[in-house]
């Protein structure tokens, strides 16, 4: 029988779907990544796992430590997994434009969330970019991810979605 360890082991290697109807007329062959079948129903459970992995790789992220964000939900649904996993406490900075479905989700899973306005400039201190940044800098052994800044996010999709890893027909 084969089956995951653990949750982060079901991230990626999402199923491709080719799509049929809406590219009948097309010469080619189109298809679609079936991204819900991720544990946190998003695209963005790959490139929090891997930029995880190269905080923890590189130092950035140690055992104990606090992982800290400013994410819209699905970023920060995706660090909230493997946190559970692997230990880490998880702060998550949102603007208050963002559902209370997604606030209650990220506290049910173990997150702290600060809410901040939206109805200010990215770099005013009260937005949430700098709320995280500056949360990151106050609290000891953390580490504010930088999900629009941080390498390892281009890295996933590449290495996850490249044409590398698609076979030609």
């Amino acid at each position: 029988m084969q089956y995951a360890n653990n949750i982060l082991e079901t991230i990626g290697n999402t199923p491709l779907v080719k799509l049929n109807k809406l590219t009948a007329e097309l010469p080619c062959l189109v298809l679609a990544k079936y991204e819900t079948f991720n544990p946190g129903n998003s695209v963005k459970d790959r490139m929090a796992l891997q930029m995880i992995a190269d905080a923890e790789a590189d130092g950035r992220l140690k055992p104990g430590g606090t992982i800290i964000e400013g994410t819209s939900g699905n970023t920060g649904m995706g660090l909230a997994l493997a946190a559970i996993v692997k230990g880490y406490k998880c702060i998550f900075v949102m603007a208050d434009k963002q559902s209370k479905e997604k606030i209650d989700i990220l506290r049910a899973v173990g997150a702290e969330v600060v809410v901040c306005p939206t109805a200010v400039e990215p770099d005013d201190p009260r937005s949430y970019y700098s709320v995280s940044k500056r949360l990151g800098e106050e609290i000891p052994n953390s580490w504010y991810v930088n999900q629009y800044d941080n390498p390892s996010n281009t890295k996933a999709h590449y290495e996850s979605t490249g044409p590398r890893n698609l076979e030609a027909d």
